[in-house]
């Protein structure tokens, strides 16, 4: 299985981490050890909102012989000026034959504008609960929102609940809790008490 990272400038740092460390355990941890990846972006040099530097490992190649798609969110402003980039969102529908787009924080914004959540619900930021209206057939205030092949996730430290999701979701509820008692990650999100997910 293979996962593009997507990352891209003025992105929240927390958001591409979180769900990063957990997927990427399903290599080291020895769940899937035919797993692998590439951190993606349209341009050669990324960093986030506070000028932290990233090196993609990939640049302005097709998303398409990916598996699986994941990218962070941003500040909602910033983020939503990149819908508005036709080049940045072209590339972004390379990804449109992947099993799994997941997003978490406002980058479910942009797989809107990719037009990967047309009649689908979607969440993100509570901040960009209006902007993400424009995209989606419904706004839901959860912190995971599976549709399939396509799942969102809410503001930022969701990050580290979507990873977990992906784990559980590819690889077994058991490997999931193996991977979050190793993470130190004290809530179980997907408890019968606390009833997160659509």
């Amino acid at each position: 299985m293979k996962v593009a990272f997507v990352i891209y400038s003025n992105m929240t740092a927390l958001d591409f981490i979180g769900v990063y460390d957990p997927v990427t355990r399903l290599k080291s941890m020895g769940f899937l050890p035919d797993l692998s990846w590439e951190i993606c972006a349209y341009s050669e040099t990324v960093s986030d909102s506070t000028g932290l530097k990233f090196l993609p490992t990939q640049i302005m190649q097709s998303l398409e012989e990916f598996d699986w798609v994941i990218l962070p969110g941003g500040i909602t402003p910033l983020v939503y000026a990149l819908t508005q980039d036709v080049n940045f969102i072209t590339w972004l529908k390379t990804a449109e034959n992947c099993q799994l787009k997941a997003s978490v924080c406002t980058g479910s914004l942009l797989l809107g504008a990719a037009g990967y959540l047309r009649g689908k619900q979607a969440t993100s930021h509570p901040n960009a609960f209006k902007e993400l209206a424009e995209f989606c057939a419904e706004v839901v205030d959860r912190r995971v929102v599976d549709e399939g092949n396509v799942i969102t996730a809410r503001g930022v430290t969701a990050s580290i609940d979507l990873g977990l999701y992906l784990c559980e979701k590819v690889a077994g509820y058991e490997a999931k809790e193996k991977i979050r008692v190793q993470m130190d990650y004290q809530t179980e999100p997907n408890s019968d008490s606390s009833p997160l997910y659509a």
